[in-house]
């Protein structure tokens, strides 16, 4: 073999080499081109995935805050409703307050009113002394009826007529100029033990507070019923 045929083999061996090189390489070249964008579909859908759930939480969150706005906008409104409830149901009492004042202008009614509370009272405690306390300008109509107060109590109770003493310590005055706002009282009277220990609280603003209070679901149902059903 000639120097020829030797440089000509040599010369397809490097073709064949360089063939192979240049395949190996491109296979290679596709092979990343694949592993490329087959990572980077990973990737886009990784992110997209972050994005939906970041969206799915914000949106969340958005709701949440939504439903404590409107949670806490019902509640202010309820709360605004119940308030202008009460503000209603207490300008009623407010109004009877004042109407009680005018029980105790007309002197013959009102003196029939005391003798019946005394009664009541002494019924109530069933003592035989008792201590008595009213306004100091009802104190002569008071004493008026005392007697027949005693024996109406002794009557209806079966018992010895009790012995009733008038305090010198008054129960509040009424009210100037229709302001109830103060401390006062409207009329009647409290009868107590003579240790105190057993008190009944027979005023006007007292009755008033208890038929209030008793009669309170009635006038909320009758002023409020619909609105609360």
């Amino acid at each position: 073999m000639n120097d020829a045929d030797v440089s000509k083999q040599i010369q397809q061996m490097v073709r064949f080499i360089r063939q192979e090189a240049e395949e190996k390489a491109n296979e290679i070249s596709v092979s990343a081109e694949e592993e490329f964008n087959i990572e980077k579909l990973q990737l886009v859908e990784a992110e997209k995935r972050k994005i939906r759930q970041e969206y799915e939480r914000k949106e969340k969150q958005v709701e949440i805050r939504r439903k404590i706005e409107y949670s806490m906008q019902l509640n202010a409104s309820r709360i605004k409703v119940l308030q202008a409830q009460d503000d209603l149901v207490n300008s009623m009492k407010e109004a009877a307050s004042k109407e009680l004042l005018r029980v105790s202008n007309d002197s013959r009614a009102y003196k029939k009113l005391l003798k019946g509370l005394i009664v009541q009272s002494l019924l109530r405690l069933k003592e035989p002394s008792v201590l008595l306390r009213c306004r100091e300008v009802d104190r002569k109509l008071v004493e008026s009826v005392l007697n027949e107060a005693k024996q109406e109590y002794a009557d209806k109770a079966k018992v010895h007529a009790p012995k009733i003493t008038v305090d010198n310590v008054y129960l509040p005055p009424p009210p100037t100029n229709n302001e109830i706002h103060g401390t006062f009282c409207s009329g009647g009277v409290v009868l107590a033990s003579q240790d105190g220990k057993i008190v009944c609280e027979n005023t006007l603003d007292a009755r008033l507070d208890v038929a209030f209070r008793q009669k309170l679901p009635e006038i909320r149902k009758r002023l409020f019923g619909k609105m609360e059903a």
